[in-house]
């Protein structure tokens, strides 16, 4: 993470009321657009992986190599963008905007989602998944920094609900994925047909934005390559550990399903389904939530509730439990991330790059390590750990300051 010196500003810049509340609306639907937006991305080309796999006829092995691939590349384009971006503007004397970037890793995502459907072998594949990653943590960092300016602009918790966003435009990717699938429409046909109602959506998005969306953060001087410390780095280890903990779930809920019920390939699902429809419910009402109660009482508060839900469905006697349990859990765990960022995007761009950076640390790690736990242990034990996890989320979160 790059190191710099914040010029002092206040926390939240104030505005007449006739001003702020028609642009404060007018901004936070151009960015539930572009939430909304890379949803649906992610969440189509996560919905068409089977058929990926399938058309190349990969190995469990081979594809979990192609989805670490796309971890790597976030974390990369995470910890190297900003970096490399301004490096850029210096040399050739550019202001690149964040409008600008956002279309740029905006239209990268659709291209390269139509490049992974073409990919005709295993090392193509893996290198534009790689780039998918990276194009998508750089257009998600720069969607929450212009998220937290706009929150810093209208002193306006909004993070949560744009979440929320994300979620349903990620559930709504999976459904579609589901249908093309049914309809047997190859993974290329989907994505071509994805791209010019998703650029549309794009443009919408970013056309809605002020000129200068991260003109709110503070003023940076001197950067230099350091770690991150203090409470951003607690920050980060937060977002880690819900990085972990989601990415668990997400993988192995499923086959926790089946392994330990015998559930159908058509049941089995339900318990991901049932996490990821909580969390979206969870931060639709997490904004006022957080004006109510405060960021910090709810991430603890929630990562209990989470962990009492991941171990009902660890120790579950039958297949509805099991999904409450997993209901329950993302019920508690949804506001984390969201109010991470939107701490972070306090301190700054660079602060929330940095955060990130550490978060899809977590998002990597979390599976693979799953799965080495359920070799040794069982998946019983495996995800009983990631409840551990939730209780560590709860302790930290009562020891970081920027959290309000």
């Amino acid at each position: 993470m790059r190191h710099t010196t914040c010029l002092p500003s206040p926390t939240f810049k104030a505005l007449s009321t006739r001003q702020a509340l028609p642009e404060a609306k007018a901004e936070a639907q151009s960015l539930s657009a572009l939430f909304a937006c890379f949803g649906v991305i992610m969440g189509s080309w996560a919905g068409r992986i089977p058929a990926l796999r399938d058309t190349l006829q990969l190995s469990v092995g081979e594809l979990s190599i192609v989805l670490l691939c796309s971890g790597l590349g976030a974390a990369f384009a995470s910890a190297f963008a900003s970096t490399l971006s301004e490096r850029l503007s210096l040399h050739f004397k550019l202001r690149i905007s964040q409008r600008t970037k956002l279309v740029s890793a905006g239209l990268a995502l659709l291209l390269l989602l139509l490049l992974i459907g073409m990919a005709p072998t295993l090392p193509l594949l893996m290198l534009t998944v790689f780039l998918l990653g990276a194009s998508a943590s750089t257009f998600d960092i720069g969607m929450n920094a212009a998220a937290a300016g706009q929150e810093n602009l209208h002193a306006r918790s909004m993070m949560a609900r744009l979440h929320a966003c994300a979620c349903g435009g990620g559930l709504g990717g999976v459904m579609l994925g589901s249908g093309m699938a049914w309809m047997q429409f190859s993974p290329m046909q989907h994505f071509s047909m994805l791209i010019p109602p998703c650029a549309l959506l794009l443009w919408l998005g970013v056309r809605g934005l002020s000129k200068d969306v991260a003109s709110n953060a503070p003023v940076m001087r001197r950067p230099s390559f350091v770690l991150p410390r203090g409470d951003i780095a607690l920050l980060g280890l937060l977002g880690f550990l819900a990085a972990m903990t989601e990415g668990s779930i997400a993988n192995w809920s499923g086959v926790f399903m089946a392994d330990q019920f015998g559930a159908s390939m058509s049941f089995a699902p339900l318990s991901l389904a049932a996490f990821s429809a909580m969390m979206l419910l969870s931060r639709f009402h997490g904004d006022r939530l957080k004006t109510a109660v405060g960021a910090r009482r709810l991430i603890c508060g929630g990562s209990l509730i989470a962990g009492a839900g991941i171990y009902l469905a660890v120790f579950a006697s039958g297949t509805m439990t099991a999904v409450t349990g997993f209901a329950v859990a993302g019920l508690g765990l949804a506001l984390v991330f969201p109010f991470v960022l939107s701490a972070a995007g306090q301190q700054g761009a660079v602060a929330i790059a940095g955060v990130a950076t550490i978060t899809y640390a977590g998002s990597v790690i979390g599976p693979p390590l799953l799965g080495g736990i359920a070799q040794s242990l069982g998946l019983q034990a495996a995800l009983g750990f990631t409840g551990l996890l939730t209780l560590a989320i709860a302790g930290i979160s009562m020891r970081v300051h920027l959290l309000r």
